[in-house]
C-alpha cells in the first residue's frame, strides 16, 4: 500500500567527528584496507556478553533520546546529531560512523525505506514512520537496536504496522530455545506477519554481533527450514523483523546505502540483541529506565 509522495533524497551534513579519547572499532579509516567484520566465535563467553550488556543498555538509552526528538518539522540530520552526541556522552562510538563509508551515525528509514536511510535534511512531515537503528560499540563489543516512530499523528494502518512489528520481534525472541534450529525465528514471525497480509522482507537480515558489527549466524525472519543452526546458550545476534504494507521486493537509491520497497509501501522494523541463555533469550537492548 502505497501512502502518500515518494520519498526525495535530501542534502548530507559533513560527517560528525569523535574524540580522539573515544575507542573506535578496527574499521574506522581503514575499509576497504581491511575487513570490515571477522567471522566471530558463534558462542560467546560470559565476559563479552558482559561488555555487551553495557553497550545494548547504552544503545538502548540513545534510541529513546532520539525517539523523543521525532516530531513533524525535525530533520533527520537532526536526529542523526542528537544520537551522536548522547553515544559520544557514554563515552560510545557510533558503529554505523565509517562502517564500509557509511556516512552518520544512526540510520533513518522513512516511510518506504526499509532500512539504512542516511539522515539529511528532509524536515519530518506529519504522519511519517521514521525507523531509527542505532549501534553503541564500547568495551571492544557492539550493541544494536532499532525501533519505529511516528511524526505525529499516523494513518490507523501505519500505527498497527509498527506495533504488530514489534510484537512479531517479541514472538521471535520469544521462540529462542537451545537445541531449536535458527529457522524457528523466521518460522514465528513470518506466521504472524501473514495474519496481517504484511511483507516480510527476506534479504535483509538479523545478524551476530559482538565484538564484530555483522558476523555469523545469519538470522532470517521468513520460514526456511534449510537453517540448520542449533541455538546454544552463549550466541548473540539480532532479531530485527522488516514488515511492509505490500511486497518484500526491493531497489536501492544510487548513494548505495537506502533501501526502499519497490511497491512504494511502507515498511516497519524493531530489532534487539540478545543473547541465547540455558532457558531461553536474555534482551541486551534494554533501555535503563
Amino acid at each position: 500500500m502505497t501512502i502518500g509522495t515518494p520519498l526525495q533524497q535530501g542534502r548530507l551534513s559533513p560527517r560528525r567527528t569523535v574524540p580522539p579519547h573515544i575507542v573506535r572499532p578496527h574499521y574506522v579509516h581503514t575499509w576497504p584496507g581491511t575487513a570490515a567484520d571477522h567471522d566471530d566465535p558463534l558462542v560467546k563467553d560470559p565476559e563479552t556478553i558482559a561488555r555487551m550488556r553495557v553497550a545494548g543498555r547504552i544503545a538502548a538509552d540513545a534510541l529513546v533520546e532520539v525517539g523523543a526528538h521525532v516530531a513533524p518539522g525535525v530533520s533527520t540530520d537532526e536526529l542523526d546529531r542528537v544520537g551522536h552526541e548522547f553515544l559520544l556522552a557514554k563515552g560510545a562510538y557510533p558503529s554505523t560512523l565509517g562502517y564500509k563509508d557509511y556516512p552518520k551515525s544512526l540510520c533513518t528509514s522513512v516511510n518506504e525505506v526499509i532500512c539504512h536511510g542516511i539522515p539529511d535534511s528532509r524536515p519530518l512531515a506529519d504522519g511519517d514512520a521514521v525507523k531509527v537503528d542505532i549501534t553503541a560499540f564500547i568495551g571492544g563489543v557492539h550493541g544494536d537496536t532499532c525501533a519505529t516512530f511516528f511524526a505525529g499523528t499516523p494513518r490507523e494502518e501505519v500505527r498497527l504496522l509498527g506495533e504488530r512489528t514489534r510484537e512479531a520481534m517479541i514472538r521471535g525472541i520469544n521462540a529462542v530455545r537451545p537445541g531449536r534450529p535458527i529457522s524457528v525465528i523466521g518460522r514465528v514471525i513470518e506466521s504472524y506477519a501473514k495474519r496481517f497480509g504484511y511483507g516480510v522482507v527476506r534479504d535483509y537480515t538479523g545478524h551476530g554481533v559482538g565484538p564484530s558489527f555483522h558476523t555469523k549466524p545469519t538470522v532470517l525472519h521468513y520460514d526456511d527450514p534449510r537453517a540448520t543452526t542449533l541455538l546454544e546458550p552463549g550466541m548473540t545476534f539480532t532479531i530485527e523483523p522488516m514488515l511492509t504494507l505490500g511486497g518484500f521486493d526491493w531497489y536501492m537509491w544510487d548513494d548505495d546505502w537506502t533501501v526502499l520497497t519497490k511497491d512504494g509501501s511502507w515498511a516497519a522494523q524493531w530489532e534487539h540483541t540478545v543473547a541465547v541463555t540455558d532457558d531461553g533469550a536474555e534482551i541486551l537492548t534494554l533501555p535503563g529506565d
